[in-house]
């Protein structure tokens, strides 16, 4: 339980770090959001197959056939999908775009940004608690992955918070609820993760596959948007080697 309370506060203060960044530096020139973003999805890509996926493979061999933690990774992905139909795509809305926002953008608009933040902040905390649940040297690996991808996104989000007139300690109580929800996706997902030792290779293949669909979906194709792909491909691979390093 120690390492989980580890990993909800790691979580929660990467975001509370970002966000506080995310106050004196409004705004980043794309080069350097797409290329910070290129490595946190090079982490994030490593940290859902070396700390999730590789795993619940592993843990399979004696319980289930492969192909159902197959079918749990495509399941992971397919409730990700599903979500991006309830809330808008984050790379829309993150604000690194700034003709997507305006200072007249209705209190309706707030709200979507700040649910749709929430709701894809929630499935990365239970991917973390999961990976907790399978007592593995590989498991840190996806709460670290998970943590660099907290700060610059964290840090994006506060600039369209302030532009549509959300006021500052609205702002921070706004930050501090998203990294909540996050703590409480850890313990959501170490509990699921120890309700049954069978089941466990299915929910990391679960969570592995959301953590992909995330990197494929939202962090890629935004680095590849404004004519720097060069340096946020080079950047993902220097993230990902780095979290096999630490691994």
């Amino acid at each position: 339980m120690e390492q989980v309370l580890i990993s909800a506060t790691g979580l929660c203060g990467a975001s509370l770090l970002g966000s506080l960044i995310g106050f004196f530096i409004k705004e980043l020139p794309h080069k350097w959001n797409d290329t910070i973003l290129g490595y946190c999805a090079g982490i994030m890509l490593a940290a859902s197959t070396i700390g999730l996926i590789v795993p619940a493979f592993n843990k399979s061999e004696d319980v289930l056939p492969w192909w159902i933690v197959g079918l749990g990774v495509m399941l992971g992905a397919f409730f990700l999908n599903i979500v991006d139909y309830v809330t808008p795509h984050m790379h829309s809305i993150m604000g690194v775009d700034s003709e997507e926002h305006h200072n007249n953008a209705s209190l309706n608009r707030i709200m979507l940004f700040v649910m749709a933040i929430a709701i894809h902040k929630f499935p990365e905390g239970i991917a973390a608690g999961v990976s907790m649940s399978a007592d593995n040297s590989a498991s840190w690996s996806v709460t670290i992955g998970i943590a660099f991808h907290n700060i610059p996104e964290a840090m994006v989000i506060i600039a369209p918070l302030l532009m549509t007139g959300v006021s500052y300690s609205r702002t921070i109580m706004i930050s501090l609820a998203i990294g909540l929800l996050e703590v409480i996706g850890v313990f959501a997902g170490f509990a699921l993760g120890n309700i049954s030792s069978t089941l466990l290779p299915v929910m990391l293949g679960f969570a592995g596959g959301a953590m992909l669909y995330v990197t494929s979906d939202e962090l890629i194709p935004e680095t590849h948007a404004h004519g720097f792909q060069k340096q946020a491909t080079y950047a993902l691979l220097l993230g990902f080697m780095t979290l096999l390093l630490i691994d």
